[in-house]
C-alpha cells in the first residue's frame, strides 16, 4: 500500500467517524436542553464537509472506502450513549469533545509529519484542514466546561 492510499484512509475513517459520533451525540441530545447542540451541530457539518472531500479523493485515487467497521461504531455509539446517561451536562459533553478533538489532532499531525514529503499536496492539504479543524473546535468548546 502507497503512502497516498494510508493517509487517505486514514482521513476518510476519521471523518467517517466523526460523522457518526456527531450525528450520534445529537440524538442521544434530542428533546434535552442543552445549550451545547448548536456547536455539535456545526461540527457534524465539518465532519460532513470532510466526508465528501475524502469520498471525491477516494474516487481519484482509485482506492475503496475502508470504514473502521461495526465494532469501532457500535463502542462509538455504547460510549456516548453510557457518558450521556451519566452526565448530560454541557461541560461534560464539552469535555468529552474536547478530549476526543485532542487526541485526533495530535494523531492527525503525527500523520502530517509522517507523510509531508511523500504524499499529494491534495491529500497533505486536507489532513491539515482536518488538524485545524479539531483545533477551532476545541477553542469553541472550551467556554462550556
Amino acid at each position: 500500500m502507497n503512502e497516498n492510499t494510508e493517509l487517505l484512509e486514514y482521513i476518510y475513517q476519521v471523518a467517517d467517524m466523526g460523522v457518526k459520533s456527531t450525528t450520534n451525540l445529537l440524538k442521544e441530545l434530542n428533546g434535552k436542553d442543552n445549550k451545547i447542540k448548536k456547536a455539535i451541530e456545526d461540527e457534524l457539518k465539518e465532519y460532513e464537509g470532510f466526508y465528501e472531500i475524502t469520498k471525491d479523493l477516494l474516487v481519484k485515487y482509485k482506492v475503496p472506502p475502508k470504514p473502521l467497521g461495526m465494532m469501532a461504531d457500535l463502542s462509538s455509539s455504547m460510549g456516548i450513549k453510557m457518558e450521556v446517561l451519566k452526565d448530560n451536562s454541557d461541560a461534560k459533553i464539552a469535555d468529552m469533545l474536547i478530549q476526543g478533538l485532542t487526541m485526533g489532532k495530535l494523531e492527525m499531525e503525527k500523520k502530517i509529519k509522517n507523510y509531508q514529503d511523500v504524499v499529494g499536496k491534495d491529500l497533505l492539504e486536507l489532513a491539515k484542514g482536518i488538524a485545524k479543524f479539531q483545533e477551532n473546535s476545541i477553542k469553541k468548546l472550551q467556554p462550556f466546561l
